[in-house]
């Protein structure tokens, strides 16, 4: 027993001097690099319990990005957050949010995203570090930098498609179709021509399944993160099962695409200049490098959920806010008018076409300001690091950031901001966009990322964007909110975050050609 005594006291004092070393080493290293305490963010009660409650609350409203603009209102641009024990770091600024993305990127991981996202995505591009997001990225990049035709024409039969689904003169909601569009050019992506063989019907005829399983499947996923270290006690049956059909969902459309490819290699050697041999298919090339099904399954799936889910958003609330703003949607009428024509007759616009319709890329650029496509997101710091500012009594200090705490950045609150915006940066106004008072915007203006990890499809996106917004726009006469809807103000409506931002309203609307 006296030895089992002597053991652990020895043990205690170890750690205790170990502990004692780590926070000199901090100190000193605080006091090099300039650093001063972080403003403490407004919680009441202990352990920021009364935070939490209100992140619940305010969630089960659908208004939780709200409740963060109010929470910035109260606790400053950047804060320290203290929630159940442990200390974290959240911040607006574009100024650490640049350190945190770009210049000191070494110094930063994703954190718990991965154990907390991986029932649903296993290991793929959005949760990965180092050498296996570098690798997954490379593996992607070829997609957009070598199918930019095919990848154009795609979109035009997916538009028109999207398009004849619409009822000639009623109402519609929009939201399914605009997430069924990026569904269908996504699954292109992966997939290539393959997506167009007659046995992919069955496949395709499985999106709203699958559709109802992913959104279900990131409503947890949310609600994992929010819960931080805790997220594994959010694992019910309805959440593996949501993850249990989307897995399934893209097992049978990886093997349907793998048996398609093989089959149209083999008619393709018959034709020596058949271009489409040359065609880069992402699947494909992840099979050259891996045959295992679950590996193949998860790099699906992540890049499903970018290019199906944030693109989806964007376009669903570019028609909310163009119902809601006929000025705006006037304008955007006339240069589409000038440019392309009008009517469903008219020739569908070009990608030269789009480049020169400037009105509409401000018009998107507001979107993305006002509801950009991941609007929370975060890293965990893997050494001692510091943020450019925030500490002090005037927050123009250096703050520092010890190993394995988390740095909170909402790029949906930054957007909002009125010292960087002006008075009107709730309101949707694309007009702000010209001129030369925003050219050096800088960070502040952050809608697919930044630094190594910037959107590899942002280019694909866009394109998606414009040509369907401008498709759209120059077939239907009229888009209008439906007499009796309410108008609610921007940033007011009821909103479903999950890893991106979308209406939880819908996106109805009443048109004719």
């Amino acid at each position: 027993m006296a030895i089992y005594q002597y053991g652990v006291l020895l043990v205690s004092l170890w750690l205790a001097w170990r502990w004692q070393k780590r926070r000199h080493a901090e100190q000193r290293f605080a006091l090099e690099h300039g650093c001063q305490p972080l403003r403490p963010w407004a919680a009441e009660w202990p352990l920021g319990l009364d935070m939490l409650v209100k992140v619940f609350k305010h969630s089960k409203r659908k208004q939780i990005l709200q409740f963060f603009v109010e929470e910035v209102e109260r606790s400053g641009i950047t804060f320290e957050q203290n929630l159940l024990g442990g200390r974290a770091t959240n911040t607006v600024d574009p100024r650490n949010i640049e350190a945190i993305l770009s210049t000191n990127f070494n110094d930063y991981s994703l954190g718990l995203r991965a154990p907390t996202f991986r029932p649903l995505l296993g290991s793929g591009i959005f949760t990965q570090d180092g050498a296996a997001w570098r690798h997954s990225r490379n593996l992607l990049r070829p997609q957009f930098l070598s199918n930019r035709l095919q990848n154009f024409k795609e979109i035009q039969k997916c538009v028109q498609n999207l398009i004849e689904a619409i009822p000639k003169d009623g109402t519609v909601d929009l939201q399914p179709l605009c997430f069924k569009l990026t569904f269908e050019t996504t699954m292109f992506l992966l997939f290539g021509d393959s997506v167009s063989a007659a046995d992919w019907g069955q496949v395709s005829g499985q999106e709203s399944d699958f559709a109802k399983a992913f959104n279900t499947a990131q409503e947890y996923l949310a609600y994992r993160g929010r819960l931080g270290s805790f997220y594994w006690l959010l694992n019910d049956r309805t959440f593996r099962d949501a993850c249990r059909t989307c897995h399934h969902f893209i097992d049978g459309a990886v093997a349907k695409a793998l048996k398609t490819s093989a089959q149209s290699k083999n008619s393709w050697k018959s034709k020596e200049d058949d271009v489409e041999e040359n065609r880069y298919v992402f699947v494909e090339a992840l099979v050259q490098q891996t045959k295992d099904p679950q590996v193949i399954r998860d790099q699906c799936l992540n890049v499903l959920l970018a290019g199906r889910d944030t693109t989806g958003c964007c376009l669903q609330w570019t028609f909310r806010l163009l119902a809601r703003h006929q000025h705006v949607l006037s304008r955007l009428r006339k240069e589409i008018e000038h440019i392309s024509g009008l009517g469903a007759g008219a020739p569908p616009p070009t990608r030269e076409d789009l480049k020169r319709m400037s009105y509409l890329n401000l018009v998107i650029k507001e979107v993305l300001r006002l509801y950009p496509s991941v609007p929370v997101n975060s890293r965990e710091a893997v050494r001692l690091t510091t943020l450019p500012v925030g500490g002090g009594p005037d927050g123009k200090s250096p703050v520092l950031v010890r190993p394995g705490e988390g740095v909170g950045y909402c790029v949906y609150v930054m957007h909002r901001r009125k010292d960087i915006y002006g008075d009107d940066a709730d309101q949707f106004r694309p007009e702000r966009w010209e001129g030369d008072s925003l050219k050096d915007i800088g960070w502040a203006y952050l809608p697919f990322n930044g630094g190594p990890r910037l959107c590899l499809g942002q280019e694909f996106a866009m394109l998606e964007v414009t040509y369907t917004v401008a498709r759209i726009v120059q077939v239907f006469s009229r888009i209008e909110v439906p007499p009796g809807d309410p108008l609610v103000e921007v940033g007011k409506e009821k909103q479903i975050l999950t890893l991106v931002v979308s209406s939880a309203e819908g996106c109805i609307v009443s048109m004719k050609p």
